[in-house]
């Protein structure tokens, strides 16, 4: 018996790397997976079929249940088909993963429209799409339901390099920890993987003498505890999971100044002080650097 018998799931971008590490442990685990990817290269450039074919064949190899889907979660037609695809072939929706993703990294005077506008659709819009689509079905169910969103340090912490990547991260962040309060009154939990793992987008960010360390099978076992009916209480979180390490990634607030109204506004000179002598004392921009 597996934590998630009788359960549905859609992983996007699953032909690969971490999507591939989370459809086969729910399949494991007993979840029925539609297998998404569009095939294409680390860009976004190009598709085909192969990669959701492989990991298929792989949960059917191990006994277990998955369909394959082609689709781009940029396109709402194509992203309703992916939900519709479970429901057609599985007879419902509980668990969706979204972790499609692309980069396509440049300093920021080198980037481009073309280069911010593609990361920022894919990524912000691709998971707005595929997550509206879902949501609604839960809800309409009435069954609750487990959304996993893909935010990154790079957005939360900071990289250098990654200015659209990081806008989208950031912005996929912001969107989880607005809709898990929504997400309350219908059974629905919506939480986000902040991962450290080794993948074709990581393999030249990731020092190799690192990528031994973070295997992406590493980071789904938390993932998909998540979608279990054990984590119905457990939303609105942000979990950093690389290796074997599992951590809460939360906001620390520090205090600077403050007065009464009463004894009248800041002085730009004096608060300027005031912000400079406490600058020692703040917590450091990206704790991972």
């Amino acid at each position: 018996m597996g934590m998630l018998d009788g359960k549905v799931a859609l992983v996007t971008g699953a032909g690969g790397g971490l999507g591939r590490a989370h459809a086969l442990l729910l399949a494991q685990e007993g979840a029925s997976v539609v297998v998404n990817d569009l095939g294409g290269s680390r860009d976004g450039t190009g598709a085909g079929s192969s990669m959701a074919d492989n990991v298929v064949e792989e949960i059917k190899a191990a006994g277990g249940k998955a369909i394959a889907n082609y689709g781009s979660v940029t396109e709402r037609a194509e992203a309703e088909a992916m939900i519709q695809a479970a429901i057609d072939e599985f007879g419902k929706i509980d668990i969706l993963i979204a972790n499609a993703g692309i980069l396509r990294d440049k300093s920021f005077k080198k980037m481009d429209d073309s280069m911010w506008d593609t990361v920022l659709n894919v990524h912000l819009r691709g998971t707005y799409l595929t997550t509206k689509i879902a949501y609604d079905k839960m809800i309409e169910q009435g069954n609750g339901g487990r959304i996993i969103m893909t935010s990154s340090t790079s957005g939360l912490l900071g990289n250098f390099g990654q200015t659209n990547y990081g806008a989208a991260k950031a912005g996929i962040a912001g969107f989880m920890r607005c809709l898990w309060l929504e997400g309350v009154k219908y059974g629905i939990t919506v939480n986000a993987l902040v991962p450290t793992a080794t993948s074709r987008m990581t393999t030249d960010i990731l020092p190799e003498e690192m990528q031994a360390n973070f295997p992406p099978e590493a980071v789904s076992p938390p993932i998909v505890w998540l979608c279990t009916d054990e984590a119905k209480e457990v939303s609105g979180r942000q979990f950093l999971v690389g290796g074997n390490s599992v951590s809460l990634l939360s906001w620390q607030l520090t205090p600077i100044a403050k007065r009464d109204l009463s004894e009248g506004l800041w002085g730009v000179e004096e608060i300027g002080d005031i912000i400079l002598e406490a600058k020692e004392n703040w917590p450091p921009i990206n704790p991972m650097h």
